[in-house]
């Protein structure tokens, strides 16, 4: 079993929950830090006293307070450790469930497993341990079908809340004019409109309506 181990995670209760999984697990050595940051230096200095971590787990979203971070979400800290090929097994343990988002954590940053908080959050942390043990990936059942090769699209986080917008009934000069309001680019009522036939085009949905159908099924929104 894993012999050193880092949990980032902001909220306390959360560490303690983790804590009590990796006691069971047998997991004595943990560190746990509540930002990004700290995370990253514990790891590089790890490494550097040629005492590396073998396990981060780590939430997506940090709410900030008064320190100014240079990683201010997982998502951050995850893709720098990833281009510094610095090994460390990563599990996300997060209650983040859309599914491009984990999709791309897989296929881009390499993850080990991501972990759905909620019900049966701290059960299904205590399956991916021991499955990332034996160098074998987990992912929640919540989210399985991010890895699904029906999901073969690249669809940008733009791309799904136009669709959410349009599932909500809103017209497209109504999302325009949202989207000016939040400086959201691009926010043309034409640029809008390319975008939804394109989206049409990519899923191969004969209206909005059909589109928005689609998407719903596929669970990305």
């Amino acid at each position: 079993m894993f012999s050193k181990v880092i949990v980032a995670d902001d909220l306390g209760s959360i560490n303690q929950g983790v804590s009590s999984v990796l006691s069971k697990l047998g997991i004595d050595n943990v560190d746990q830090v509540q930002y990004c940051d700290d995370a990253y230096l514990k790891i590089k200095r790890a490494i550097l006293d040629n005492d590396p971590y073998q396990l981060l787990i780590t939430d997506l979203s940090f709410k900030g307070d008064h320190r100014e971070p240079k990683l201010a979400s997982g998502v951050e800290l995850v893709e720098t450790l990833h281009e510094e090929s610095i090994d460390i097994k990563i599990i996300v343990y997060s209650i983040e469930d859309r599914l491009q988002k984990v999709r791309n954590l897989f296929l881009k940053f390499n993850i080990y497993s991501y972990v759905c908080k909620g019900r049966n959050g701290l059960s299904e942390l205590t399956k991916a341990i021991e499955e990332n043990y034996t160098d074998k990936q987990y992912i929640s059942p919540l989210v399985e079908n991010a890895l699904s090769p029906k999901i073969d699209l690249e669809v940008t986080d733009y791309d799904i809340d136009l669709i959410k917008q349009l599932s909500r009934g809103i017209s497209q000069e109504q999302i325009s004019e949202v989207y000016k309001q939040k400086n959201i680019s691009p926010s043309s009522l034409s640029s809008i409109e390319k975008k939804i036939n394109k989206l049409k085009d990519q899923f191969k949905a004969n209206n909005t309506t059909h589109l928005v159908t689609i998407v719903k099924d596929m669970g990305l929104i």
